[in-house]
């Protein structure tokens, strides 16, 4: 009797692209014009990591592809729960490996979460494991020209961070900058990482809502700089793939995971993805979950899509919320469904198709000495705890939220 092996599976050479960018930068904008200049003929593939439990960005993404003939071919997986850049690399890498192998694509693009720090994944994606199978494009990062005014950001490593470990760097949001201040945003940038080449988005609204930003293209001259970018070779990671041979991990176990460890998590039923938790079918609806990541209070709901909420007592409850930071949604509302897209620097909603369900997460800072024995804390990384601190503190914190009252607030704006 003959047992068959199952051989491993080899992936060689797959382009792959990095897309950073601070909570709130613009990185979906990018995303989606890099997405609209797909070849029709090529498979692509979209790895996207959200902070948060409930994947938004990428049941908005596989609803909108369906409508656009140019869009086939895109596969989108979530990684959720958590920054993939601060937990172990298995997470990623099984994420990577099951896209490359159930999908074959031609082209992998992968969107970290803004809070992200770009230079551990960058040792990540530099590992030998990878130096074969991802051909690593330039790591482009997308910076906000409002955020880069307040010092809050400017001066704050987590930011900075962003702009140090870029090849390219893509700036919109500029339009309200002086001269003089642009002249600046470029010395700041220099400093930082002179080699970086630069891009100013340009963009343009296609429709007459200035405020909808899933109505804003970046301009043809723009796109076609990005579309050069996804065959230029990343100096960063080349650099840092140096370094790991000259510096190598002492640890190959858990930087480095060998090829047959890959094999048995992706043909075992053992290892369940975060992401595939979040868009089980069988989740009970009305759901909501909320914890404490990175010093930060995260909270989402899902409902069911029969639930229609009151759509502008639903936008002033949100923005009441104490100290939110970034709020992003899809929900069935009164004005039909809804896309909210919120960051203390721009309020964008817009109308999008009919969805499974309606989905709703934010980001709140609050008072980090609080303590819920229903959250969840999660270490943050240690090398930039203190400077983290620093940044946090300059918002001003609140005391722990009422989670209970929230739903019930909620649940009273259902029509």
């Amino acid at each position: 009797m003959s047992v068959s092996v199952k051989k491993p599976i080899i992936f060689q050479n797959i382009p792959c692209t990095l897309v950073t960018g601070f909570l709130g930068a613009g990185k979906t904008t990018v995303i989606n014009q890099l997405l609209a200049i797909k070849p029709a003929d090529e498979r692509w593939a979209l790895l996207i990591n959200e902070f948060g439990r409930i994947g938004i960005d990428g049941a908005l993404l596989a609803s909108a592809k369906d409508s656009k003939p140019e869009q086939d071919n895109i596969a989108i997986r979530e990684v959720s729960g958590g920054c993939i850049c601060c937990t172990s690399q298995l997470p990623l890498q099984i994420a990577i490996s099951r896209l490359l192998s159930e999908h074959h694509p031609q082209r992998l693009l992968i969107e970290p979460t803004g809070l992200a720090h770009p230079r551990e994944l960058i040792m990540q994606l530099s590992a030998p494991h990878w130096q074969t199978a991802l051909n690593m494009q330039a790591v482009i990062t997308v910076l906000s020209g409002v955020q880069w005014q307040q010092d809050k950001y400017r001066h704050y490593d987590g930011f900075q961070a962003h702009v140090r470990d870029a090849d390219v760097l893509v700036i919109n949001r500029y339009a309200q900058l002086s001269d003089s201040e642009k002249q600046a945003l470029q010395q700041w940038i220099a400093k930082l990482n002179a080699q970086v080449k630069i891009i100013w988005a340009a963009s343009e609204h296609i429709s007459h809502d200035t405020n909808d930003s899933s109505n804003i293209l970046l301009s043809e001259s723009s796109v076609s700089e990005l579309k050069t970018q996804l065959t230029k070779s990343s100096q960063v990671i080349s650099k840092q793939r140096t370094v790991n041979i000259v510096h190598p991990q002492k640890s190959t176990t858990s930087l480095q995971p060998q090829s047959n460890t890959l094999s048995t998590a992706l043909s075992s039923d053992v290892f369940t993805n975060k992401d595939d938790a979040q868009t089980d079918t069988d989740i009970e609806l009305p759901y909501r979950y909320h914890e404490k990541q990175q010093e930060l209070q995260l909270a989402g709901w899902r409902l069911p899509a029969h639930y229609i909420l009151k759509a502008d007592e639903l936008q002033s409850w949100l923005l009441t919320l104490p100290n939110w930071q970034r709020i992003k949604g899809v929900v069935h509302t009164s004005d039909g469904w809804l896309q909210i897209n919120f960051t203390p620097d721009s309020l964008t909603t817009s109308t999008v198709s009919a969805q499974v369900d309606s989905r709703l997460e934010i980001i709140l800072q609050l008072d980090a000495h609080t303590n819920n024995d229903n959250d969840t804390a999660v270490e943050s990384d240690r090398s930039e705890g203190k400077d983290k601190a620093a940044f946090l503190s300059s918002i001003e914190t609140l005391p722990s939220i009422d989670w209970d009252t929230c739903d019930r607030e909620l649940m009273a704006l259902v029509i």
